[in-house]
């Protein structure tokens, strides 16, 4: 996302948003909501959030309280509340969130796709984190926008207004009918970010742009998160170094690995299993945590292959598109197809083992299962028989009544060593077979 216009800032709010049309008083009843102007609106609070707590907000200062045995002991998440604006304050923590609730749902269908949501922003420190923001849009719908890379470009710039389109947040099908809560700023790793007077107006202009849901999975894309972006371009040129000298020693990359921090881990948690079952192939992880199958693509659209002639490339991506932003099955069934042709292109040698996405989420009927599971379904047409092989061991990781167990993933998505095992002894069949052919 970028701004598209870096020049509009405050103490001058009410001449810049008269320019966007974000001041104006409505022309008719329902023209704007408000969802925060020094304080919420009747009717709702405001809930700051990490990972593990959640504390509605009352006074002047809050801190989310730590839990007995918390996760990232050393994270601290919470707000400070001024007379007109909040500010969300965290420092090294995976979540941070400050969220207006409501008590009764909103209809909010009067905005969308073509209000905006307008709000004023202060990044105040932004070097080692990311924030982006969030509108629900029924029950289990939420839409977010990502807003790192703007937001580190207006640390220390003081308040300036934000007019996003509500066409950011909305997708086919979206209800908006009853929306319980109608706004959200999140963050990850450390920053100070202030907000005022949020609402939404049934009319605006847009000041920044946002991605396009229906392409972004298609779109190759660098991943910029606050706690990869650091490392995730230095990973990609030590994983093209370390082709180059394989080649130049003589040592042939028979089998590749590619997917996120699943397949990531087979450097790490998994590095026992991996060289009992994969040094015999001189195998090759491309896993890099937090990917999307944007940044899969962009990573094979630079260089991530150049060199390689394996026999098997075993490919599981998606499973983030899911969790980050609850993504349509059928669009990111095309970011994995389209990581396929790519592939097959650079690889025409290759034979593609296609995983299904694994379990996550206890349960069989958590939503983030069920949107992989459909993603699944679709990916085992991708079999043809002769290049693409789809195959399925999420049984291998779950109970009869399609239960997800913490000593299985200890996290409900990462695996740990007996996992990895498991996933290995699963796979031999089908890799064998392929790396016979």
């Amino acid at each position: 996302m970028t701004l598209l216009n870096q020049s509009l800032r405050l103490p001058l709010p009410v001449a810049a948003l008269l320019a966007l049309g974000g001041c104006a008083t409505p022309s008719g009843q329902g023209d704007e909501l408000s969802i925060y102007a020094a304080g919420p609106r009747a009717g709702s609070h405001v809930v700051v959030a990490d990972v593990e707590q959640s504390q509605v907000v009352a006074g002047v200062s809050v801190l989310v309280p730590k839990p007995a045995h918390p996760r990232v002991a050393a994270s601290r998440v919470g707000v400070d509340v001024g007379r007109e604006a909040m500010t969300l304050h965290f420092k090294d923590a995976w979540y941070a969130s400050l969220r207006v609730e409501t008590f009764a749902p909103l209809d909010l269908r009067a905005y969308v796709p073509g209000g905006v949501l307008a709000f004023d922003l202060n990044v105040e420190e932004m070097a080692q984190g990311g924030v982006s923001f969030k509108v629900g849009c029924g029950k289990e719908c939420e839409r977010q926008v990502p807003f790192l890379v703007p937001a580190r470009a207006m640390a220390g710039k003081g308040w300036q207004p934000l007019v996003l389109s509500m066409r950011c947040f909305a997708r086919d099908g979206d209800d908006f009918s009853a929306v319980s809560m109608p706004f959200a700023l999140e963050g990850s790793g450390s920053g100070r970010v202030g907000i005022a007077r949020v609402r939404l107006l049934a009319s605006g202009t847009p000041n920044a742009d946002c991605p396009d849901y229906r392409t972004q999975s298609v779109t190759p894309e660098m991943l910029n998160q606050s706690w990869s972006i650091d490392h995730w371009g230095p990973r990609h040129e030590a994983k093209k170094a370390e082709v180059k000298r394989r080649n130049a020693a003589g040592e042939k990359t028979q089998l590749v690995f590619i997917g996120d921090s699943i397949t990531e881990g087979w450097e790490k948690t998994g590095a026992p299993v991996w060289q009992r079952y994969y040094s015999t192939y001189n195998a090759l992880g491309l896993g890099f945590g937090g990917d999307h199958t944007e940044n899969v693509l962009w990573r094979l659209q630079h260089g991530a292959l150049d060199g390689l002639d394996p026999k098997v490339v075993v490919l599981m991506i998606g499973t983030n598109n899911t969790g980050d932003r609850r993504e349509d099955p059928a669009t990111t069934a095309a970011g994995i197809r389209r990581n396929i042709d790519e592939v097959r292109q650079r690889l025409p040698n290759a034979q593609i083992l296609l995983l299904a996405i694994f379990p996550r989420s206890a349960g069989a009927d958590h939503p983030l299962r069920r949107i992989n599971d459909r993603v699944n379904t679709i990916l085992s047409g991708f079999d043809d028989g002769r290049h693409i092989h789809f195959l399925d061991i999420n049984r291998t990781f779950l109970t009869a009544d399609g239960t997800l167990s913490r000593e299985v993933m200890p996290d409900l998505l990462h695996l740990n060593e007996q996992s990895y095992d498991a996933w290995a002894r699963a796979m031999e069949p089908a890799l064998r077979r392929l790396m016979g052919r």
